[in-house]
């Protein structure tokens, strides 16, 4: 079907032509009004429709040449004020977190970029990470000082993307309507939900997406989704549209007018170009058959997994496909359970498993691994079964796969009690253990040490004002007496963020503990004094880097503490506090 069939009098093409340049998405449930256009629209309309009357000699490609120069003067008309205009762009209220609309505006261009260059390299911890999106996603003016607004929008799209977050993504997205500043985290974001075989979500992006997709993926994209969601004109509509302004992939249009009922058969061509090819390889073939190997994407991976390709069909002896699927659940594309499952259907002699230490050497990597698993199933004694893990853990990483054995190792250093650790393996156990547990423990006051005591709830808003300087008061009054108490670092910071917020101490006690302001990292002061805002927070991001902060030495965290204190960013340092202060069992 083309647009000259749908269409019966030229006039009245033209209109609904111009009307579907901008290629909409699919949320554009409301019906058009085409008549309701602007007087001087009008007026060039009457005037082209004059000119049709007299010369019917106006060829069609005419037409659609002139619309094609009207769209791409349009589409830069539209890049450029999107470039002046859209300068905030954001999730959060800047008074939420006691920031400023203007929080990147006094930092340098240059210094932010060799901050982003160097987070970028840590696999941040959830207290980084959640600073970094609070940081990110404030409503605030970009930075205009030695960088562009493409760099920073770059980095934004980069954090959101490796932090992985679908819902942050989406909201970010649909709350600003900025896809076209950043086509890479949609596309991010429908190929995820698209791998793990959500085509639902994927396509209800594009329905809540207002403005007109100018990338050339997502546009192929939504073009599929109107064909999901039964709008098959429609989306005929804007197929012959955009094949008439030289839109050209044989592939993609064959798979697509199998969807359509134009042909009965589509071919059995599958390309791994993008998740959407592959996806329509798979749902245009009753007989889908794929074979993955080491270089097949992880998408590609991560959707295979969901149509439950079978490591229980795969022979002992395939090292190759075995060695495949290895790589998949080192990026996280496969089960790690159903790989170690498949490691039990190794068989091995009782010399074998009695010297399991020296005999895997002497296997292949695979067999290797499948016997000092089972070795390890087969022990209870903690230092042996510690032994073989990191044994299991340095074989796996000598084949730059060590995340294939992670889950897994963990359940292992969950059934060891700490107490049985040996010295030798502490670093080993705590390094992978990774146990979160103490987030949701409760917190154990000790009114004998002030910052462990009941007035550490201050910091989650169960103090009054007046109430908190009163018993303060009463508590220094008791350490003033006792000449053997001496204020550790972490009383410290818990005086200084009181002050901070204006809570007064009686003069009375200024000898108790003197400031040493050296302890403050002078670049970060620095970036403090000049109001750079958001510099301050992105270097405090790179200081805590993959590290939990109660992990971190007291005078570090006294720094990172003083540093919110000075910027205000109350909501921020409270829930540090609330981690590093109290005691938890």
């Amino acid at each position: 079907m083309k647009i000259l069939k749908l269409l019966n009098k030229k006039n009245l093409s033209i209109i609904i032509v111009s009307l579907l340049l901008s290629f909409p998405t699919i949320a554009e449930e409301k019906p058009v009004d085409i008549w309701n256009i602007d007087k001087e629209e009008s007026e060039t309309i009457s005037e082209e429709n004059l000119s049709v009357e007299k010369n019917e000699e106006i060829s069609q490609n005419s037409i659609y040449k002139m619309q094609s120069e009207k769209k791409e003067d349009s589409i830069k008309l539209d890049q450029d004020l999107t470039s002046k205009t859209i300068r905030i762009a954001g999730l959060y209220d800047p008074q939420d977190y006691g920031l400023s609309i203007s929080m990147w505006s006094n930092s340098d261009g240059l210094t932010l970029k060799k901050l982003f260059k160097n987070i970028e390299k840590y696999n941040l911890s959830k207290d980084a990470s959640e600073i970094l999106n609070i940081s990110l996603l404030t409503n605030a003016y970009y930075p205009d000082q030695n960088i562009t607004d493409v760099e920073f929008l770059k980095f934004k799209t980069k954090w959101l993307i490796k932090n992985s977050d679908l819902e942050l993504i989406e909201k970010y997205l649909i709350k600003n309507q900025i896809t076209n500043l950043h086509p890479e985290l949609m596309r991010y974001a429908v190929d995820k939900y698209l791998s793990q075989s959500d085509i639902k979500r994927s396509c209800e992006i594009f329905s809540k997406i207002k403005e007109p997709l100018e990338n050339e993926y997502l546009s192929k994209f939504n073009l599929y989704c109107l064909i999901n969601y039964g709008k098959n004109e429609e989306a005929q509509l804007i197929l012959d549209l955009k094949k008439e302004l030289g839109f050209n992939d044989e592939y993609f249009e064959n798979k697509i007018n199998y969807l359509f009922g134009y042909i009965d058969e589509a071919n059995k061509e599958i390309s791994e170009n993008s998740i959407l090819d592959f996806h329509l390889a798979h749902r245009t073939n009753p007989e889908f058959k794929f074979e993955p190997n080491k270089d097949t994407p992880k998408l590609i991976w991560k959707y295979l997994s969901n149509l439950l390709y079978r490591i229980q069909d795969v022979e002992i002896t395939d090292i190759d496909k075995i060695s495949t699927i290895e790589k998949a659940t080192h990026d996280k594309n496969y089960s790690e359970e159903e790989l170690f499952e498949f490691y039990k259907r190794f068989q091995f002699n009782i010399n074998q498993l009695l010297n399991t230490k020296e005999s895997y050497k002497s296997l292949s990597s695979i067999e290797g691994k499948a016997l000092v698993y089972q070795r390890l199933l087969l022990t209870e004694e903690p230092k042996l079964k510690l032994e073989l893990m990191k044994i299991l853990k340095d074989i796996f990483k000598s084949e730059g796969i060590e995340d294939a054995f992670d889950v897994e190792l963990r359940k292992f250093l969950k059934q060891i009690d700490e107490t049985d650790v040996p010295s030798n393996f502490t670093t080993f156990y705590n390094q992978y253990l990774k146990n979160d547990e103490i987030i949701n423990k409760k917190i154990k006051y000790n009114n004998k040490i002030l910052h462990q005591s009941k007035l550490v709830n201050y910091f989650s808003g169960d103090y009054a004002k007046s109430k908190i300087e009163e018993d303060l008061d009463k508590f220094l009054k008791k350490i003033k007496k006792n000449k053997k108490y001496v204020l550790s670092k972490k009383d410290i910071i818990f005086l200084e963020a009181l002050k901070s917020d204006g809570i007064k101490i009686s003069k009375k006690y200024e000898n108790l503990y003197k400031v040493n302001k050296s302890e403050m990292p002078s670049d970060i002061q620095k970036m403090v004094d000049n109001k750079e805002i958001g510099a301050a927070l992105l270097r405090i991001i790179e200081v805590i880097g993959s590290e939990k902060i109660e992990d971190i030495d007291d005078d570090t965290v006294y720094f990172i503490i003083n540093t919110l204190n000075q910027l205000n960013t109350d909501l921020i340092r409270n829930k540090l506090l609330l981690k590093v202060l109290p005691l938890k069992v």
